[in-house]
């Protein structure tokens, strides 16, 4: 209010000088607000953001007139988040594991809200399904600006310790079966369809997908299963060939539950992987200990690095970012090679006769009395692809996937990419560059 704001020269000089010094308190207010914010998040504190969902702010500590916050679990939204997971990675009770689009209909249609009372959406339902929080306890704080929502060197990132909510073996099965059913990866009709074999049988002769088809004769409509290459491209492509749904489906269905789903003959397609995996193997046992001491390198190589930063030794210039990252990509491919050893070692222990009968009991079922959607899911947990042609039908698994199934780990077959929306969309596939 006293400030100068007549239009003479030395006014104008003055309220532009007053103007920067305003400009650079303002600056400086705020680099101290954010330190003081970061310091409080490295104590473990809240800083007043919305909790996720399942958790509640909470009082912990009085420093001086300040109370210091945290988060407790909220045993109702706490329950909610469970059941999210549960639906998603297990289904109703009524069907196998459902969508996210499935689950959000679910928790509407049975009276679940939010935390004010709406309505649950697609958006916010994923968002909880890929939140690692609920899992490993920590809430990454400074992950972004807020105001240019640029993200911040994750180095960085604060870690705030939480309570889980989830356990980390089911949190790993949802993000496995997000990954599988990403439409980058799998077609939202293989996933959603109401076809049983879409996504799994192929035409044995050009490799091309078996497509749903149909004609109406008198009124009735006939399905058939046909070569997607012949559709597309003619019998000069693939001579192709129909098969009735309901006669494919059907041999399918009979075969894998009476000579797959059966003790005895998952007895023996599993012993020989059993036996193979607990011979003492003095080449496996050294390429762990390998591993793990490279893993240990590789962390204590890290650790000197942030030690170097913290202590104002080095400055984190973009060289040393690149080293950063390289060292975590090294130490991310050690750790994936161990996890991958540890688990068929896992796999393989905990094959019991009682678990392969128990599986067999349960999978038989499911695919005799259970819905499209839990047929398809234990079918893709355990088959690769099924290639059909006129003479036969040939059904090609992974016999570590299904052991994985049988001990509770039902990773499903690895997909890479084989699906992008609107890919090339109008144009040719092949574009030569522009130059």
């Amino acid at each position: 209010m006293t400030q100068p704001t007549g239009d003479d020269p030395s006014q104008t000089l003055m309220r532009q000088i007053i103007g920067i010094f305003d400009e650079y308190t303002s600056r400086e207010n705020g680099k101290n607000v954010t330190r003081a914010m970061r310091e409080n998040a490295k104590q473990g504190f809240w800083n007043g953001a919305k909790p996720p969902l399942g958790y509640r702010i909470c009082d912990v500590e009085l420093r001086g007139a300040k109370m210091k916050k945290g988060l407790e679990v909220d045993p109702v939204d706490a329950e909610t988040v469970r059941l999210i997971f549960r639906l998603y990675a297990e289904g109703g009770g009524h069907s196998g594991p459902i969508g996210v689009k499935k689950v959000t209909e679910w928790l509407n249609s049975n009276g679940y809200r939010t935390r004010v009372g709406a309505k649950f959406g697609i958006g916010p339902v994923h968002g909880i399904l890929t939140n690692k929080c609920y899992a490993t306890g920590k809430w990454p704080y400074g992950v972004k600006n807020f105001q240019t929502k640029q993200k911040h060197d994750p180095s960085t990132v604060i870690e705030i310790n939480i309570p889980t909510i989830v356990p980390m073996e089911l949190f790993e099965q949802v993000q496995r079966r997000l990954s599988s059913n990403n439409p980058k990866v799998t077609p939202p009709r293989v996933v959603n369809g109401p076809t049983l074999l879409a996504g799994l049988a192929v035409c044995a002769s050009c490799g091309s997908g078996m497509t749903k088809s149909g004609t109406r004769r008198r009124g009735k409509i006939y399905s058939y299963y046909s070569c997607a290459g012949c559709k597309l491209g003619g019998r000069s492509v693939c001579k192709g060939g129909n098969i009735p749904l309901e006669k494919l489906d059907g041999l399918i269905l009979d075969n894998v539950t009476q000579q797959l789903f059966n003790p005895e003959r998952m007895g023996v397609i599993l012993g020989a992987l059993v036996k193979r995996t607990n011979t003492k193997d003095a080449a496996l046992d050294d390429r762990r200990n390998r591993l793990k001491a490279e893993r240990k390198d590789k962390q204590e190589k890290l650790a000197r690095l942030y030690r170097a930063i913290e202590d104002g030794i080095v400055e984190l210039d973009d060289d040393l970012k690149v080293r950063i990252a390289t060292i975590k990509q090294e130490r991310d491919i050690v750790q994936t090679s161990l996890d991958r050893i540890h688990v068929q070692a896992t796999n393989s222990q905990e094959l019991t006769p009682d678990k392969i009968a128990a599986f067999a009991k349960l999978a038989h079922d499911k695919l005799l009395k259970g819905d499209a959607q839990a047929r398809r899911a234990y079918l893709r947990s355990i088959i690769t692809r099924i290639e059909v042609s006129k003479e036969k039908v040939r059904i090609i698994g992974d016999t570590n996937v299904l052991a994985g199934a049988v001990s509770g780990r039902r990773d499903g077959p690895q997909n890479v990419r084989g699906y992008v929306r609107n890919w090339r969309a109008l144009q040719e596939s092949n574009l030569w560059p522009q130059d």
